[in-house]
């Protein structure tokens, strides 16, 4: 279903972004790699190609407009279009709100918020006459409607992409382009094999989650058979959210 059709993952060379990265790349897909790692980003480029995957390694820093409009004419130099865009990249602040500094909020709404409307945008104009249409998922979190203390700025920039999530696929509805979102939860990125029982109890698939597991959502929301999806949150918890916790 994704044979040669062309994906980027911003935030790709590590994490999350990574698993995503090879599940789209197993199924035949031409991903582009971006990340302002660039010693991850090319060792994962060249991992990729000794094993005969379609993969770009472009060195992007989200928070720069430049490096945005630079990712998205790279990508179309190497492959002639854009399908598929996968806004990944961000970071966490746990930060007192009563600490945290004017630069921090911003550099915070910028790396999570700002970049994934800007490289939106951008893809979008490649897939609306290029590709005549396309889909675009993006990142946010289930603390987009929970939260622990001194987690502000990051929460806002989480519930800011599910609200961003829902006005894009208004405005590019009718260029044919899916415009949705997934809010992980709990998703072990290290080692998976140090997590206690209690860690895994919490969750009412009786696990933590994987970076496979956010990787499979990316494959359904972008999957040209489900066009009528747009527009949505979808919640990958492992039903987290959902279980009642009490302290005893």
């Amino acid at each position: 279903m994704f044979k040669d059709l062309v994906v980027i993952v911003t935030g790709g060379a590590q994490g999350i972004g990574k698993g995503i990265v090879l599940a789209y790349a197993q199924h035949g897909a031409k991903v582009v790699i971006a990340d302002l790692n660039k010693g991850l980003g090319q060792q994962l480029e060249q991992e990729m190609l000794a094993q005969d995957y379609s993969v770009l390694f472009v060195q992007t820093d989200v928070t720069k407009e430049q490096d945005i409009v630079h990712l998205m004419q790279r990508t179309v130099e190497q492959y002639g279009t854009i399908h598929i865009l996968i806004n990944n990249a961000g970071k966490f602040q746990h930060t007192s709100p009563y600490d945290v500094t004017f630069e921090e909020w911003n550099d915070l709404l910028q790396t999570n918020l700002t970049s994934a409307f800007f490289c939106a945008r951008e893809a979008a104009k490649v897939m609306r006459y290029n590709a005549k249409g396309g889909s675009i998922v993006s990142l946010a979190s289930t603390r987009a409607e929970m939260s622990e203390p001194n987690s502000e700025a990051y929460a806002a920039t989480k519930g800011g992409i599910v609200a961003l999530t829902h006005a894009l696929a208004r405005s590019f509805g009718s260029d044919q382009i899916t415009v949705n979102c997934i809010s992980p939860g709990w998703i072990e990125t290290g080692n998976f094999e140090s997590l206690r029982p209690i860690d895994h109890a919490q969750h009412l698939s009786g696990r933590v989650g994987v970076p496979e597991d956010i990787a499979q959502a990316c494959l359904y929301l972008t999957n040209p058979l489900n066009n009528f999806v747009t527009g949505i949150n979808l919640t990958v918890d492992g039903g987290m959210t959902k279980k009642m916790m009490y302290e005893e």
